[in-house]
């Protein structure tokens, strides 16, 4: 699938994706821009936002990049940055949710939730919903969600969700990739029919600045990995596939790996983890109130 520029396969289309400051979203966020969308990244920082949007402009040849800043640690931020959204933007047709991190030591949200749990599902949960109705609107649209072959041997803590008693970094981060992908099902499930699409996606393992937020020991695994590692642009492909190809637009709840259809972990199609994680999820984020 080409995404150099002329590619007009995305043309009339608008794609909102996180996380796309650097390495693999940055490397999506041009893919789509080259295929004609436009895009729409969610950055920390106002610096690091616009400094990516000016990067991408220049490498698509596509002026329709913009951003909007929001620290996606905070159920509040993630809030906002829906509604500016929906002020800005009549249509969505792929929401991209790409952000993710891993954190040492412990830390906590404004909201009291542990960072890699709220940052890399609470999040995204969030925002899709505060979205959903303008992607059935848009319909046919997609929601990409970029999981981790991580998952596979995790668990869901539900009797200790925020990994209060005993934390580790890598445990963290593979439970919010198992919750990646139990999310990714169980919305598939409820949105059947809608003509809105879900799936998610294991993009490599990347070479990339993640990481470098953990202690010694996980960012000199890291470094060493580098030389099994594929890079940033290679990384977006399957983020791309899975975002763009017209043989897709039908397919829903679905895992890919390499520009494949792949099964995912036993775990992962427990029905009753992916219930249970919905309705945590829902009091968490404040859905349930309203």
């Amino acid at each position: 699938m080409s995404t150099e520029p002329g590619t007009e396969l995305m043309a009339g289309r608008t794609c909102l994706i996180t996380g796309a400051t650097n390495g693999i979203g940055k490397e999506t966020a041009v893919g789509l821009a080259r295929m004609g969308a436009t895009v729409v990244i969610v950055s920390r920082t106002r610096e690091r936002g616009e400094s990516a949007v000016e990067e991408i402009r220049e490498r698509s040849g596509n002026d329709r990049v913009s951003m909007l800043q929001a620290d996606l640690a905070s159920m509040e931020q993630v809030r906002a940055v829906a509604r500016r959204f929906l002020d800005a933007h009549g249509a969505l047709h792929v929401l991209i949710n790409n952000a993710g991190g891993i954190f040492q030591p412990r830390a906590e949200t404004p909201e009291g939730f542990e960072m890699t749990f709220a940052v890399n599902h609470l999040s995204h949960f969030l925002l899709t919903h505060l979205l959903l109705d303008r992607l059935k609107a848009s319909a046919p649209s997609r929601v990409v969600n970029v999981a981790s072959r991580t998952h596979f041997g995790a668990r869901m803590h539900f009797d200790d969700l925020m990994l209060t008693r005993r934390y580790r970094p890598i445990t963290a981060y593979r439970q919010s990739k198992l919750a990646n992908v139990l999310f990714t099902y169980e919305l598939a499930r409820r949105l059947e029919g809608t003509g809105v699409t879900v799936n998610c996606l294991h993009p490599g393992v990347v070479a990339t600045g993640f990481g470098h937020n953990t202690g010694w020991f996980f960012r000199n695994l890291v470094r060493v990995g580098r030389f099994v590692m594929i890079d940033a642009e290679a990384g977006a492909r399957t983020t791309l596939h899975v975002a763009t190809s017209p043989t897709l637009v039908k397919i829903s709840g679905k895992y890919f790996d390499k520009c494949r259809e792949k099964p995912s972990s036993r775990a992962s199609y427990d029905l009753e983890a992916a219930r249970r994680l919905w309705e945590v999820s829902e009091e968490l984020t404040g859905l349930t109130q309203g």
